[in-house]
């Protein structure tokens, strides 16, 4: 079969055929997959196969014998570990990396349809590195979200093998079939991350003026490359709001170190979610923290030159703020990527953006004095891609930190739900769509990292079998996070002596406690609320446990001002559950998200208590990658609780140096919490100064910026 055939056969539901042949466009020759499989799949194949395609996880099951050239079939009646059936996760898996799709049952709502076979074939083409033809690839314009989404990822592959004169030829005939149509600001994406002219200015003008803002927006972005582009614009004073104003007339933002200011590497790190100074708001969390620390340090690190933080801004952003470059701290500079969301980026919406956030990306960091050298990204999901496209159109090397998120236990979390429930299919598929992205960043790296865990880099490996092959079959590296050091204030005892009075002075408050309740044990957690988080099964298990006869808990966590959707949602389930106890509600506070300084300030004078006022640090999340807020708690000298699930497993050892809980359900934190109240003065000294030893020798920031240094410094722009 020819790739022209292959091609043609595309559109169709699911071709076997793709996964076996390949052809070379120069010969026509036939390859097969065992020969076109990653290099590392040799004689180790078999015994990897042996051991991952048992594996009792149909994910790593199947990724396994993908990864190895081996055929795997799944079973509908297959359970996951928990012994749940997971029908819909093994056919959407068959349709993706095993030999033939199961027969979808009639009635079945759920299961694969025609779309998930052309994303299954589609994502498998893009594994293999098949480069489908342009019209094969055009012919899927009207499809959803996941279609489009590899869709784009196939493009640029596509163009390098068949050329830009066929490629523009192509698009010019969909884009005649598609004017009027949503698509089309899909295809002139594809022109624009391709640098294709598939259209002239001033046949492009008028789609500037489409009633549509994605189409609108896309037509301004492709008129911006074209010569004589922008006299088609319209005028700045017709945009509708802030992002349009700099869409139309893009500012030069001063950023990044100049000639001579600096020898070594110049470096972007990527926080994509979230704000990086609200640590606790909305989709901020630990890893703004981290990278506001990581990237202070890095700039005072021999061998770097200077680092840019990149993150994102919606409308109400750039409506208070219209600068898109600060430097922070002295050669750590950050970027703010205008976004077209009223808000934050939202995680299972990225897609909507991708050749927006590239297209910003590429514009904004190309005015640097000094050309971009490593461009660093973290975070599965389609917005990390844009940056990595950015990387590449920037002649600067990637690197991608890596994690088997969403990988690690999606077939028990997926058997576990409503099968009968939409929300359920989108949720399934969208796992899925991030489990295939992480592998195309994987792809693209020019390193990858992990994060530490027990047993190195061993977890990654699993749920990443193309990994094996690193550092002679080790694995990829892991340099270790790490927490900034707590700077104290000149007058810090008296701050310290203000934080607990503020948290003390009214039980009758939402975010205080009684004063005379200072005497009793505390809860203390720290996080956005996310039902992820798990900050209301906290509440109901120290309630149902009788906790608030003997105890107070305190929630850190959530806008002060303006709640997004999940904070109020958080809010709600946390007031209901207090309602059945108002014996309760006077011993429970829920502060809004402070400066981190301030969250480290009052886990020291909480920590300085007497030994008769104890003070844990719990943590309900389902799982942590790496939990920085359990390591900033421990520094202060706080014993820790944390979840068994996750990367924390890793540093906090259960009976060593803290608790590890079962946080997959209320009655492990139940659990969880009994324990904590039984555990004594001197066990639980032990534990809060094993775990300020662990964080003082083994998670400093400075060894982190040392260690990625060393990996930055080791990397050659492409």
């Amino acid at each position: 079969m020819t790739i022209t055939t292959a091609a043609r056969c595309i559109r169709e539901p699911f071709p076997a055929g793709i996964t076996k042949v390949r052809a070379v466009p120069e010969t026509g020759e036939r390859v097969s997959a065992a020969a076109f499989a990653p290099t590392w799949a040799t004689e180790s194949a078999g015994r990897r196969v042996a051991v991952g395609a048992l594996d009792r996880d149909p994910l790593v099951a199947a990724r396994t014998a993908f990864f190895s050239g081996a055929p795997w079939r799944g079973h509908a009646d297959e359970r996951n570990p928990a012994g749940c059936p997971q029908d819909d996760l093994i056919r959407l898996l068959e349709a993706e990396y095993g030999a033939r799709p199961r027969t979808v049952p009639a009635g079945d709502r759920l299961g694969p349809g025609r779309e998930d076979t052309m994303v299954a074939a589609l994502r498998r083409a893009a594994r293999l590195g098949v480069p489908l033809t342009p019209e094969a690839l055009l012919a899927h314009r009207d499809g959803g979200p996941w279609l489009w989404a590899v869709l784009a990822e196939l493009w640029p592959e596509t163009v390098r093998w068949y050329g830009r004169r066929h490629a523009e030829e192509a698009l010019r005939a969909a884009l005649t079939e598609a004017s009027d149509s949503p698509a089309a600001g899909h295809l002139l994406d594809l022109a624009v991350t391709s640098g294709l002219a598939p259209r002239t200015p001033a046949e492009a003008a008028p789609m500037g003026r489409h009633p549509d803002r994605a189409v609108r927006h896309a037509a301004w972005r492709y008129l911006h490359q074209l010569p004589g582009g922008t006299t088609h614009l319209p005028a700045p004073s017709a945009a509708s709001d802030a992002y349009e104003r700099l869409l139309l007339d893009p500012p030069t933002p001063v950023l990044g170190p100049r000639e001579g200011e600096g020898e070594g590497r110049v470096v972007a790190q990527t926080m994509l979610l979230g704000g990086l100074d609200t640590p606790g708001q909305g989709l901020s969390g630990g890893m703004a923290v981290l990278l506001g620390g990581l990237g202070d340090t890095l700039a005072e690190t021999e061998g770097i030159a200077g680092v840019i933080t990149v993150v994102t801004a919606g409308h109400e952003d750039l409506a208070a703020v219209d600068r898109l470059a600060h430097e922070r701290r002295p050669g750590h500079w950050v970027l703010r990527l205008p976004v077209d969301t009223p808000r934050s980026l939202v995680p299972t919406r990225a897609y909507r953006h991708r050749t927006a956030l590239t297209w910003w990306a590429v514009r904004l960091l190309r005015c640097m004095p000094r050309p971009l050298d490593v461009m660093h990204v973290r975070y599965a999901d389609d917005a990390s891609l844009a940056l990595a496209d950015a990387a590449e159109l920037l002649g600067a090397a990637s690197v991608f930190t890596a994690t088997p998120d969403p990988h690690r236990g999606l077939a028990e979390r997926h058997a576990a739900r409503d099968h009968g429930d939409p929300q359920t299919a989108r949720e399934l598929r969208h796992d899925l769509h991030r489990v295939f992205v992480a592998d195309r960043l994987v792809e693209r790296a020019d390193s990858v990292v992990g994060i530490p865990g027990r047993g190195g880099t061993r977890e990654l490996v699993r749920h990443f079998p193309h990994l094996a092959h690193h550092a002679g079959g080790k694995g990829p590296s892991a340099p270790p996070e790490g927490i900034a050091p707590y700077r104290t204030a000149p007058d810090e005892h008296d701050r310290q002596r203000a934080a607990l009075a503020a948290l003390y002075q009214d039980g009758a408050r939402p975010d205080a406690l009684d004063a005379e309740d200072l005497h009793l044990p505390l809860l203390l957690s720290v996080g956005r609320l996310h039902p992820f988080k798990q900050q209301d099964l906290l509440v109901r298990a120290w309630l149902e446990t009788g906790g608030y006869g003997t105890s107070t808990l305190v929630l850190i966590g959530g806008s002060p001002h303006t709640a997004t959707e999940a904070e109020t949602d958080m809010r709600r389930r946390i007031d209901m559950l207090l309602a059945q106890f108002p014996q309760a509600s006077r011993r429970f506070a829920l502060l809004p998200a402070l400066p981190n300084a301030d969250v480290r300030r009052l886990q020291r004078a909480l920590a300085a208590r007497p030994e008769q006022t104890p003070c844990w640090y719990v943590c309900p999340s389902v799982k942590e990658e790496f939990g920085i807020a359990i390591l900033e708690a421990m520094e202060a000298g706080l014993p820790a609780a944390g979840p068994r699930s996750g990367g924390v497993s890793h540093y906090l050892r259960d009976g060593v140096n803290g608790i590890l809980m079962d946080t997959s359900a209320p009655t492990g934190l139940k659990r969880g919490l009994r324990r904590l109240a039984r555990v004594g003065d001197d066990e639980r000294r032990r534990y809060a100064t094993e775990g300020r030893k662990l964080v003082a020798e083994r998670f400093s920031v400075n060894r982190m910026a040392n260690e990625l240094t060393a990996e930055y410094a080791a990397l050659r722009r492409p």
